[in-house]
């Protein structure tokens, strides 16, 4: 039988999802707490990967089990178990062959930028101390959905097959104290937001114009981006898959 996990955490302690020699991973973590608990060796598959330092509200991962198990009573045992930085929000059986990274649909992550000192937010924000054009910076985000290639914006030396992302909304929002960016695809590549927002920000503070947007996206070249904000300023926050993979 395969289950889905719900879970989130809070990135800071660890060196990002996946399982990495010498570095404690969310992966490790709650594939260590699931073989403790359940007795035998565990292994889980999640969405998708997030960066060292990343945030999750809402990630998802699956592991499969010879037995049927009470999905409430496990969820409750894993939480007793896990690190207060990591905790399990529901617990699901799904269909044999649903795949918690290949069956989703859609996922958005937010970004977290403040423009003044507050010890609070010190490791869940990015402070920018000038200026930000909110204004312009939305109209580059529009430009941003325009275009499905998104090598410029892909970490260098990744190993994929495709620079193809089909961005659904990008969109900067003023919520009390801070501004926050959200951002909606069916997939992103590795370091992909944070060079996104770094971009945007670039024109917040008025080194680059909206529209060169554009150019630095056709030329598929890193080099051209903005640089990649840090990572704890960003948040992955909802992971949507269809109905039908639930049991």
């Amino acid at each position: 039988m395969r289950y889905f996990i719900r879970f989130s955490y809070f990135g800071k302690a660890y060196h990002g999802w996946q399982n990495q020699p010498n570095a404690v991973t969310v992966q490790q973590v709650l594939e260590g707490t699931l073989s403790t608990l359940l007795r035998q060796k565990m292994s889980i598959t999640g969405a998708g990967r997030t960066d060292a330092g990343v945030h999750a509200k809402e990630m998802y991962a699956h592991f499969d089990l010879d037995e049927i198990v009470e999905t409430s009573e496990l969820a409750h045992r894993m939480n007793s178990f896990l690190p207060d930085d990591i905790a399990v929000d529901g617990l699901f059986r799904v269909i044999d062959d649903a795949h918690a990274r290949f069956d989703a649909l859609e996922r958005t992550y937010e970004y977290w930028v403040v423009q003044e000192k507050n010890p609070f937010y010190r490791d869940t924000a990015h402070l920018v101390w000038s200026p930000l054009n909110l204004e312009n910076m939305n109209k580059a985000a529009s430009i941003v959905m325009e275009y499905t290639d998104f090598e410029c914006f892909s970490k260098s030396n990744t190993d994929v097959k495709t620079f193809v992302c089909d961005i659904k909304k990008a969109h900067w929002e003023r919520k009390k104290d801070k501004l926050v960016f959200s951002i909606t695809a069916d997939r992103f590549l590795r370091n992909m937001v944070r060079a996104v927002v770094g971009t945007l920000l670039d024109v917040g503070l008025g080194k680059t114009e909206p529209e060169d947007v554009r150019s630095i996206i056709e030329s598929k070249d890193r080099g051209k981006a903005g640089v990649s904000v840090p990572a704890k300023g960003l948040y992955l926050t909802k992971v949507t898959y269809p109905e039908t993979i639930y049991v």
